[in-house]
């Protein structure tokens, strides 16, 4: 068996080399947020791109508050609509990705995700939203590295502080003020309930947030909220 030429074994080094500084250029900013709060997402900074193609002085809305300061009841809802096995997994769902595998098969198109908040976080902070096996296989290893990196505590702090609520509109403090016209601080359960409903599609559900179907889901969160593991 003849061995593998030169140029074979180094350009794999090369491509192994690479990859490795990708990951570590990831690894890098999951240990700094451990400690320092975000500034701009990729999430947020493709949405100003966005925005800014239609109006070039266009700004998001977001203002960062600490964990103390979100109210405890968006905090249950959030859990209780997204992520309901938040304090005990390690990164994902097994079950509830199963859930939604066979969810999408049985509809003959994808309707559900099955992510965790973890993995959301992780596809936030440094991904973009396109539905690829890469950007899934990254958002894999950046969510084993939240996981091991940080708290369920700051975990949920962050996540928070930069998930989408709304165009524009980011985090719990903007989302609060925009909708309820009060600090995240001071949102009751309803009001918590409902912004946990729009998590999935917020711009789309922003456009009417008082239909039918908020309302029922507000309503069945709002049921769930008390069985919720906080951390």
């Amino acid at each position: 068996m003849r061995p593998a030429p030169r140029w074979l074994k180094f350009g794999l080094a090369a491509a192994m080399a690479v990859l490795l500084l990708w990951q570590g250029w990831y690894l890098g900013w999951v240990l700094w947020w451990k400690w320092v709060n975000p500034g701009t997402t990729s999430f947020q900074s493709q949405r100003l791109d966005e925005a800014r193609q239609k109006n070039p002085k266009a700004e998001l809305k977001r203002q960062w508050v600490p964990y103390d300061k979100i109210s405890v009841h968006l905090k249950r809802a959030v859990i209780a609509a997204e992520d309901d096995k938040f304090v005990d997994h390690e990164g994902f769902d097994w079950e509830g990705i199963q859930k939604a595998l066979a969810k999408n098969q049985k509809k003959g198109k994808v309707v559900a995700g099955g992510s965790t908040i973890s993995q959301q976080l992780a596809k936030n902070l440094l991904l973009s939203p396109t539905k690829t096996f890469l950007r899934k296989g990254e958002e894999a290893i950046i969510t084993i590295w939240i996981e091991l990196l940080w708290d369920k505590r700051r975990i949920l702090e962050v996540y928070l502080n930069v998930v989408e609520w709304g165009d524009g509109v980011f985090g719990a403090e903007a989302a609060a003020r925009r909708y309820f016209n009060v600090p995240a601080a001071q949102l009751g359960a309803e009001q918590a309930a409902r912004l946990a409903v729009m998590l999935p599609a917020p711009r789309r559900y922003e456009r009417n947030p008082y239909s039918a179907y908020m309302n029922g889901r507000t309503q069945l969160i709002i049921g769930r909220m008390g069985s919720a593991d906080v951390p």
